[in-house]
């Protein structure tokens, strides 16, 4: 839950006034233009929002303060204190937890010399932590300003600090990739379409991605009836690849007759959930992609406009992201009466403010429109009312990128891929303790014991797996007898783990679970939006109680308790958020019976969890 901080009040320079002026003149042209105009001028003040520049914000956007603070302070990328020249978000998701970001915080609070949310004294350096950064393979991890740095160890975090120090801040644009190319992990064992331009193309050249094919798709769809566009989708079996699994040809359907305009599409680029790095790998290497998926569902449903809501944190995606749509609407591929069809399509990007419950359909709908990240009741569901209360498709960057192949190859050629229950491929996603963590496309169904040993490497060596959480932070945990369970959303949803965004967290048997529990509902109880009591009270007491688990001070009552309330979150509870910590409170307690009866008798087999104060 947000942290409230009381505006610093600073003297702004004629040129910060008038740069700022002139931004949220541009800003107030748009609809939606609120966070844009935060992060701008966020920028042009030094990393920071003064009082002073929130007030001209309010002024220029006809905007009362107390709303804009509203909003401003929801967001955790939004300061109106002070920070540094360069800001420090250490990651303490459970992929950099498990390997040892806690160690690695200490080594940068000692060698900084602050401790976290404060500024050295010159100025230089601010120290927070955050959530998943989205670059769990190369865990643990932190980013400073735009560059993410993996892989630490506390000799590393020393020398990035003194290259910084001395000058040596390197330039996000420049970079070939966030993180690792798709050659250092092991090939697909399927035939790849999401994949195919990867590391394969300049992802900065339009021409590039025509001479692959690129647009035909659109082009073909262009020639079709809306209807037969989706039919195709429905009928290939994509389902959505953001989490949920909703069909996504269905959702389609249910908009377009719709008579009500205009409508919109949305591309979900939110990508916060721990361990989740598909969508990046798409965005920074193949824009286009996703670009034409997005154009495609809009002529499908009858839109035309389009926005992709980009995870803050995402830099280099944002940045190619923008670079395609410029190539493509000078193309006409994009824009006005696209190749000569008649068809209107612009896409624009919205930039996120680092919330996980953005992440949420309605609650990134809302971020859009300039307000706090609260998802709505539904019904309405989005594809009625949605963005602007308008008609709104929703799918995640994956979905989209698999929208050009579908319709170009043909439904058939996609539903032979995969399994009866979950057809095509899938890029799913290996994080924590294997010897190759990164991410493969391979198709639905691959055995999770295929994907860990052929892929992943296997466990790290002389160590045995205990346990996975397959699908991300709000799934179960199995154990290594469901390792041959099919990566399929039936199979995995009986053996109490999921699909999910195809994201799988391997923890090996130097791993405490009630340890990682702990940080999970730390992680939920800090990202909880408060709008609904469920969740909002939920969350607090079920972290207060797992630390009290941890401290070995707890009972068998308050495992009871935390079970029961995590359960009538998910009847109570207005979003999934609250829905989460069920299924792997109810997973570990029965697989882990144990270790949890261990710390209730009063220690940690481990000897990894410490009598500590909740946190946040």
């Amino acid at each position: 839950m947000m942290e409230i901080k009381t505006p610093v009040s600073a003297t702004l320079s004629p040129e910060q006034i008038s740069a700022i002026q002139d931004t949220v003149s541009r800003c107030k042209a748009v609809k939606g233009g609120l966070q844009p105009a935060l992060h701008a001028v966020q920028g042009i003040c030094g990393n920071w929002l003064p009082l002073e520049a929130l007030r001209l914000i309010s002024e220029g956007m006809d905007i009362p303060y107390a709303y804009l603070y509203g909003v401003m302070s929801f967001y955790t990328m939004f300061s109106p204190t002070p920070r540094g020249k360069y800001i420090i978000r250490m990651c303490e998701s459970p992929p950099c937890h498990i390997q040892g970001a806690d160690n690695l915080l200490e080594v940068l609070k000692g060698e900084l010399g602050i401790k976290v949310g404060e500024t050295t004294a010159d100025g230089l350096f601010t120290l927070e932590q955050t959530a998943c950064l989205g670059v769990c393979e190369v865990s643990p991890a932190m980013q400073i300003n735009e560059v993410v740095h993996g892989r630490l160890t506390a000799e590393r975090v020393k020398n990035i600090l003194a290259d910084y120090r001395a000058g040596k801040a390197p330039d996000f644009r420049q970079l070939p990739r966030t993180t690792n190319p798709l050659s250092d992990y092991p090939p697909s064992p399927d035939e790849v379409s999401l994949f195919q331009n990867v590391d394969q193309i300049d992802p900065m050249s339009l021409d590039a991605y025509l001479a692959r094919g690129g647009y035909e798709a659109l082009k073909k769809a262009l020639d079709q009836t809306q209807v037969e566009v989706i039919n195709v989708v429905k009928e290939s079996g994509l389902r959505g690849r953001g989490g949920a699994g909703f069909p996504t040809g269905l959702k389609w359907s249910f908009t377009q007759p719709s008579p009500v305009t205009p409508k919109y599409i949305i591309c979900n680029a939110d990508e916060g959930e721990p361990g989740t790095i598909k969508d990046r790998y798409l965005m920074e290497g193949d824009p286009h992609r996703v670009l034409e998926g997005m154009a495609i569902g809009g002529y499908a449903v009858g839109a035309s406009v389009g926005y992709i809501y980009c995870r803050g944190e995402y830099y280099l995606s944002m940045h190619r992201l923008q670079n395609a749509i410029n190539a493509a609407v000078a193309k006409n591929l994009l824009g006005d009466n696209i190749m000569g069809t008649g068809f209107c399509f612009h896409i624009q990007i919205q930039t996120g403010g680092g919330s996980y419950v953005c992440g949420e359909e309605t609650a990134l709908i809302e971020s859009i429109q300039g307000e706090r990240g609260n998802p709505r009741v539904k019904p309405p569901f989005p594809g009625q009312v949605g963005v602007w209360y308008k008609p709104t498709i929703v799918n995640n960057v994956e979905s989209w990128a698999s929208v050009p192949s579908i319709i170009a190859q043909g439904a058939d050629w996609y539903k032979a891929k995969g399994t009866e229950d979950s057809k095509g491929t899938k890029i799913f996603q290996l994080t924590g303790h294997v010897n190759t963590p990164g991410v493969v496309e391979a198709n639905m169904g691959l055995p999770l014991s295929t994907l860990i040993d052929q892929i992943g490497g296997g466990c790290r060596q002389g160590k045995q797996i205990k346990a996975v959480q397959p699908g991300g932070a709000a799934c179960g945990f199995i154990t290594p007898e469901h390792l041959n369970t099919p990566l399929e959303y039936a199979a995995m949803s009986k053996v109490g783990g999921a699909v999910g965004s195809g994201t799988m967290l391997v923890m090996d048997d130097t791993v405490c679970v009630i340890d990682v529990v702990k940080c999970l509902l730390s992680f939920f109880q800090h990202e909880s939006c408060g709008f609904c009591l469920p969740c909002r009270r939920g969350t607090r007491v079920l972290y207060e109680l797992i630390c009290k688990v941890a401290a070995g001070k707890a009972t068998q009552a308050d495992l009871d308790r935390m079970l029961t309330l995590s359960k009538t979150m998910v009847d109570s509870a207005n979003c999934a958020l609250g829905w989460s910590p069920y299924s792997f409170l109810k997973t570990t307690m029965e697989r882990f019976k144990d270790e949890y009866d261990a710390h209730l008798a009063g220690s940690c087999p481990l000897g990894v969890c410490k009598a500590e104060e909740p946190s946040h």
